[in-house]
């Protein structure tokens, strides 16, 4: 019942788990340049892999301050081998705009759990490259594009994917 909240899903009959090693490379292969987000090694703050906007990118933070990008998220993830499933839990992180330059805090309300956000907008304006009138900038961030990748390459994998909002992670 509380799959739909959390977001869980189990990994589809008949697939075979892939080992963890495996499953990892292809969550990390997940990563591109023109994405707004990544997934990395996360081993150094206690999770397997973490994935996250790219806020701090230097690519990306002028899209995010055009925004006007107040809160970022970023999903922690942890293998449970004896399960055959990603435990996954959202940290909610809040930025403040400096110089242009994104600074990261974690959230008074210390959210932990699953979110779902979607932010979106468009800039009309005189461009300065041909100082015709267009748009300036048109962006879209949804959790969703991060979240469905990862789901789908664990299904794909042959492993479970639990949303953690309570208790153990």
């Amino acid at each position: 019942m509380f799959d739909f909240v959390t977001g869980s899903k189990s990994a589809p009959k008949g697939t075979v788990p892939q080992p963890v090693g495996v499953v990892a490379q292809q969550l990390l292969s997940l990563n591109r340049p023109t994405a707004p987000w990544s997934v990395r090694d996360g081993r150094g703050e206690g999770v397997d892999l973490i994935a996250e906007w790219k806020i701090v990118d230097a690519r990306w933070y002028e899209i995010f301050a055009k925004a006007g990008t107040e809160r970022v998220f970023r999903i922690l993830m942890k293998f449970d081998e004896a399960a055959g499933e990603i435990r996954a839990v959202d940290q909610e992180w809040t930025v403040s705009w400096r110089a242009g330059v994104p600074q990261l805090s974690a959230a008074a309300e210390g959210f932990r759990g699953q979110k779902k956000e979607i932010s979106f907008g468009t800039a009309v304006a005189f461009r300065e490259e041909d100082l015709r009138f267009g748009v300036v900038y048109d962006y879209k961030f949804d959790t969703s594009e991060i979240k469905k990748p990862l789901q789908e390459t664990a299904l794909a994998n042959g492993w479970g994917w639990r949303g953690v909002a309570f208790g153990k992670f």
